[in-house]
């Protein structure tokens, strides 16, 4: 058992899904605060699966829980998509300025 690599995994999973729910909530600001936290979480992860392995059996369950962080992912995009288009008319009708 490698329960390290296993336990980013879940960390992620549970990042994830707090994501998703706070998307739903519609609160944005929490959304990509937990992104953050996920990015640093797939980093310590690149940098612990590059010295350890999982078990088939392990690797399994890696597999779901990949499947539900993708799961997750899609339902976020399909929740921020309005969200991304007002912010993309907003900007639309601002005039750009220099600084």
């Amino acid at each position: 058992m490698n329960p390290v690599l296993l336990n980013y995994y879940e960390a992620i999973e549970k990042a994830s899904q707090d994501m998703l729910d706070a998307a739903r909530a519609g609160n944005w600001d929490q959304v990509v605060k937990l992104e953050g936290a996920c990015a640093l979480l797939i980093s310590q992860l690149k940098h612990a699966a590059s010295t350890q392995t999982l078990g088939h059996e392990e690797a399994q369950l890696k597999s779901r829980i990949m499947q539900r962080i993708l799961v997750n992912d899609a339902e976020i995009r399909q929740l921020a998509e309005p969200w991304l288009e007002d912010l993309d008319h907003l900007l639309a009708g601002r005039p750009k300025t220099l600084h």
